[in-house]
Parts: C-alpha cells; sequence; structure tokens
C-alpha cells in the first residue's frame, strides 16, 4: 500500500524552524522519508530515542491533519500544549470530554488548520467520530506505545485493537506504529493487528555504549541509594514500587543531605506539576517516583537511575533505566534487590492472574461501592479512591490492582491513576442578559470581565480555565474564584465543569452482573503463560553472573549483534578476574 508521494520539503529547514533543532538523531530522517513516501512503518526506537519527531515532522511537511493515537490523557496534554508553543494547531480527544465538548473539537479540528489531532483509542469507534472522520482530512495516522495492541506485550490494552478500524475506513492513508520496548514476537503482532501493508520495518541498537548498568542485594536500601548518590554527581531518578516508599526514601535522602521530592500519582495535579518542574529545572537533584514519572518526560542529562525494586518486567525496566544518559554521557543505571526475591517473583504470575473464585468477590464489591447496576456504566467515569475501597472491604491492595488488572486487559474498565481534566467554562446566557446581572452583582462582575478578557471563545464553546491564573488577576484566593463560579453556574450565566483530578475507573461497556461475568479461559491462560516468561527473564536478570547486562537486554529485545559493553558490573567483574598478577602488581 503505498500513496502518491507529496514533494518533499527541506526537513531540516522544518526541525530548526519549529524545534530548533540542526539534525536528526539516527534512524529518524529515514523514518520520516518512508513515511512521506506513503509507506506504512514500523519504528522501534528505545526511549530517548525522538520518536515524536517522526510523526510531527512529516505531518508538518503534508498537507492535511496527523490523527495520534495515544493511550494517556497527560501524555496528549504534554504534547499538544508542547506543539501550540510552537504556534502549531493540534487538539486532544479523549473519554473524559462531554459529548458537547467532542463536538466542538472535531469541528474546529475539520474547519481550521489542525494539524494534530490526539485520540485516546476509545474514541476511535464512537459514533461522533465515526461522523466527523470523513471530514478531517487526515493525511497520516501515528500509532503511540504500539506494543499496546499485542495481548503478548507487557502492556496490553483492549481499545488499542480498535485502531485497525481506521485502516477500513482510511485505507489509502499511511501507518506509522511507535514504540520503545516489544520483543520480535511483539512486532510481529503489532504488523498483524494494526493491518500494516508490507511496513518499513527501522530497528535502533538497543545498546547505550555509556550507560553502566548493575545490580546490589542489600538489606539496607536507603544506605545504598545514599551511597550511589554521593559518588555519582548529577540529577537522578529513583523509582520505588509504593506510593509510601518514595516518601520514606524521599524524606531519608533529604535528611542526609541529598535534596529529594517524591512524586506519585496520588498528589495533587498542581503539586506534582511544582515537584517534576523543580527536578527538570535543577532545584532539586533527585525525584523519588512511582512508576507514574517520566512518560513524556524529556531531560537529557540524568546521570543516574536507580531502582529501588526490580520492575514487573524487562520491558519495564528497560525504558524506565533508558532515562538516564539521554545525552550521551556517562550514566548509571542501578537495580536494588534483596535476599529472595527470586523465589517472590516465582509466585507472581498466580497471584497477578487470579482465579474466578478471586476474581468475582472484588468484582461484586466494586460495583457496591460505585452503586452501578448491572447493563449500565458503558463511557462513564467513577471517581474511585483506591485507599477507602480496600479499608472498606477489608481487602488486599495487591489482590484489588490485580483484579483491576484483569477486568482492565479483558477490555471492561480501565483504572486511571494519573487524570487531570481542567475546569471548563462556556457562557450560556446572552450578552444584553449578562449586562443586566453586573448591574444586580456587582461583586460578580470583575470575574466575568476576567473570563471574557483571558479567554478566546468563551461565548462559543467550553474551554479550559485555570482558577489559579484568574485568582492572581483579581487579587483573590483561588478557592473563593471556585466559589464565584459556582453561583455564576447556578445563576445559568455560565455552564461551570469543576477541575477533576481525582483517580478514575472508566467502564468501556456496561456491567455484567457477578455471576455472568466472563473471562475467555484460553485467552486468559495465554496471557498468564506469557507474563511467566516475562518473569522469568527478569528473575534470569537478577540472577546474571559473567554475562554482560547490556546485551543481555538486547538480545532480549531481538537484538542479537550487541556485543558486551566493558562497563557493566559483570564486565568489570571479567575484566578483574582476566588481570594477570603482574598486572595487578603494576
Amino acid at each position: 500500500m503505498t500513496n502518491k508521494p507529496e514533494e518533499t520539503p527541506d526537513l531540516l529547514a522544518l526541525l530548526r524552524q519549529y524545534w530548533h533543532y540542526n539534525s536528526f538523531r539516527p534512524r529518524q530522517e529515514e523514518i520520516i522519508r518512508s513515511v512521506l513516501a506513503g509507506k506504512d512503518t514500523l519504528a522501534l526506537l528505545p526511549t530517548g530515542g525522538g520518536k515524536s519527531l517522526c510523526f510531527q515532522v512529516p505531518a508538518m511537511a503534508k498537507s492535511g491533519l496527523c490523527l495520534v493515537v495515544s493511550p494517556l490523557i497527560a501524555l496528549m496534554k504534554d504534547q499538544t500544549d508542547s506543539l501550540r508553543k510552537k504556534n502549531i494547531t493540534a487538539f486532544s480527544l479523549h473519554s473524559g470530554l462531554s459529548r458537547k465538548e467532542v463536538i466542538n473539537t472535531l469541528q474546529l479540528s475539520a474547519g481550521s488548520n489542525c494539524k494534530f489531532l490526539y485520540v485516546s483509542p476509545e474514541r476511535l469507534e464512537s459514533p461522533l467520530f465515526l461522523e466527523y472522520l470523513p471530514s478531517l482530512n487526515v493525511s497520516l495516522i501515528a500509532v503511540d506505545e504500539a506494543h499496546c495492541v499485542s495481548q503478548w506485550g507487557y502492556d496490553f490494552r483492549p481499545p488499542y485493537l480498535r485502531i485497525a478500524t481506521l485502516r477500513d475506513l482510511l485505507p489509502d492513508i499511511p501507518i506509522l506504529a511507535l514504540t520503545a520496548s516489544a520483543t520480535s514476537d511483539v512486532m510481529e503482532d503489532i504488523q498483524e493487528k494494526l493491518k500494516l501493508d508490507t511496513p518499513a520495518v527501522f530497528r535502533l541498537p538497543f545498546t547505550r555504549p555509556r550507560l553502566s548498568y548493575s545490580l546490589f542485594t542489600v538489606s539496607n536500601k536507603l544506605q545504598k541509594i545514599a551511597e550511589i548518590l554521593s559518588k555519582v554527581s548529577g540529577s537522578a531518578i529513583v523509582y520505588c514500587k509504593t506510593r509510601k516508599a518514595t516518601r520514606d526514601i524521599s524524606e531519608g535522602l533529604s535528611r542526609l543531605g541529598i535534596p529529594a521530592l517524591a512524586y506519585h500519582a496520588g498528589l495533587p495535579q498542581e503539586e506534582r506539576i511544582q515537584r517534576q518542574e523543580s527536578w527538570l529545572k535543577d532545584k532539586v537533584r533527585v525525584i523519588v517516583s512511582t512508576n507514574a514519572f517520566g512518560m513524556g518526560i524529556d531531560k537529557a542529562a540524568v546521570r543516574a537511575v536507580i531502582h529501588a525494586d526490580p520492575p514487573e518486567s524487562i520491558e519495564n525496566y528497560y525504558q524506565e533505566s533508558g532515562r538516564a544518559g539521554r545525552d550521551g554521557d556517562k550514566a548509571y543505571a542501578v537495580l536494588l534487590t534483596a535476599e529472595g526475591e527470586a523465589a517472590r517473583r516465582e509466585a507472581m504470575p498466580d497471584a497477578r492472574f487470579p482465579s474466578m473464585d478471586k476474581i468475582r468477590p472484588i468484582y461484586q464489591h466494586l460495583m457496591n461501592y460505585l452503586q452501578l447496576p448491572a447493563g449500565s456504566g458503558e463511557g462513564s467515569y467513577f471517581d474511585f479512591d483506591l485507599m477507602t475501597f480496600v479499608d472498606r472491604f477489608d481487602l488486599e491492595m495487591s489482590a484489588v490492582m490485580n483484579v483491576l488488572k484483569v477486568l482492565e486487559q479483558d477490555g471492561l474498565l480501565s483504572f486511571q491513576q494519573q487524570v487531570f481534566l481542567p475546569a471548563r467554562v462556556q457562557f450560556i446566557t446572552g450578552k444584553e442578559t449578562l449586562y443586566d446581572f453586573e448591574k444586580d452583582r456587582p461583586e460578580l462582575e470583575p470575574l466575568i470581565h476576567a473570563l471574557l478578557r483571558t479567554y478566546e471563545g468563551i461565548f462559543d464553546q467550553p474551554v479550559a480555565i485555570r482558577e489559579r491564573q484568574l485568582a492572581w488577576l483579581l487579587h483573590k484566593q483561588a478557592p473563593q474564584v471556585t466559589a464565584d463560579l459556582t453561583q455564576l453556574h447556578a445563576f445559568r450565566i455560565i455552564d461551570y465543569t469543576p477541575i477533576k483530578e481525582s483517580p478514575q475507573l472508566y467502564f468501556f461497556r456496561n456491567r455484567a452482573a457477578t455471576e455472568e461475568l466472563y473471562i475467555d479461559p484460553v485467552s486468559y491462560r495465554e496471557r498468564k503463560e506469557q507474563y511467566s516468561t516475562r518473569i522469568r527473564a527478569m528473575i534470569r536478570y537478577l540472577g546474571l553472573v559473567g554475562e554482560c547486562r547490556s546485551r543481555y537486554l538486547a538480545h532480549y529485545f531481538g537484538d542479537k549483534e550487541a556485543g558486551d559493553c566493558g562497563i557493566c558490573d559483570n564486565c568489570l567483574q571479567q575484566a578483574k578476574r582476566k588481570e594477570t598478577p603482574a598486572a595487578r602488581r603494576r
């Protein structure tokens, strides 16, 4: 399948104009030219390889709109904000928007010079989206995090299977599928599930020549982390398994004179942004985080990534550790483990894939908590406080998380811990009525004027607003501005939707009665077997002796050309053993 290629503009000129780079990273230009030639393209670019430019540059070089399928609302927001700062028109369409907001976004995308429309996969088959699709002038489909389409991958998301519908509806439009971590089997599955037509496939080597991998078995993790950070200067990330661990380790490091901040999905949005910015701008040296941190973060000069706990899979570890040393200078990826870790991991598949006898009671508790009747819920968001739920029904946190993951991979619901939907306002009264209202309620007049001056198009559509910005303009506290907006909403002057940033459960389809809950046993067993294979690969990494860690990781992803790195702990130990007594004396 090929499109008639358009005349190719000066790609370097585009790169300099919008992104202020003077050259492409390895393979970027080849991928871009493949896309511009109208070919389906699959690119495996390890973390830090510059995936987003591979669809953003060709989209700017072509006429029409690039449809970007992305799984995370936060990532969509970061990328659309970044594009808008470059004066590039970009919108996002995710499952948290109202019907009115979806219509407005689609109309704007179809009727403006919009270059990028970011879409969550669950939106793709909605009647509204399908109604507007012919008017969008799509010239490129980019599928980010493409490994999510494969049930053999480590992050399978059933809504990604709907992307194939686009191939049927837009058969002549090229697809660019991008991922940072996929095995050879998953790469084949991506091609099949997305219906890619003899795609051009690009891979970067998985080795990072100046990234040193090491592993330590320790009893006191805080002490070891502090020791590492005392020897390795510069910015660092410490990954932890739990929110409590992020707090304990960040506070412990700070007491030891190493400035550190905790980061996890349970923090308020404003606080997450502030802590992220403090770390990005080197106001604080260390960010101690759950895996909620890092997606879409672009900081090249990270000197160390330390895992206080082994991740669930090689894929997770490779992606997270690869956030160190993106600038090409020497960096360190350190994994800490404890005695007995291998035995604990061997028990993980049975826990991660519980029997139906264990799934059904938690499912019933969940529906009772949400007060959701059978046959309802499709397309709805529900606030979900995980800790409150666990306490109310006296459940184990890990058991609940495993059941939620099972229900997510079965396509029933999605648990989104890091959701931020900004407050939105639209004026719903006529200008004459508004004038009369201002005379009757003069105390609300400054807020009305601030809204009208600050937010363009607020009479025509719901507009995202920032209460803190309004508070600063009006010299008021943010809670008072929120109260005033609520008053204007009550008087039917505006339609006001407050900020939503609590964790959410989103239902892809109506809930089934508990006794009718069905999970295909064949598919379930196959997913468990694949998970067991990934667990065994991680166990082997934890016990790796006399074998290069970098080469092991590269071989796992099918990069069979990789040789020994010479700088991981095992390579250094091997080199030390080979030294002759005479060499050691010298």
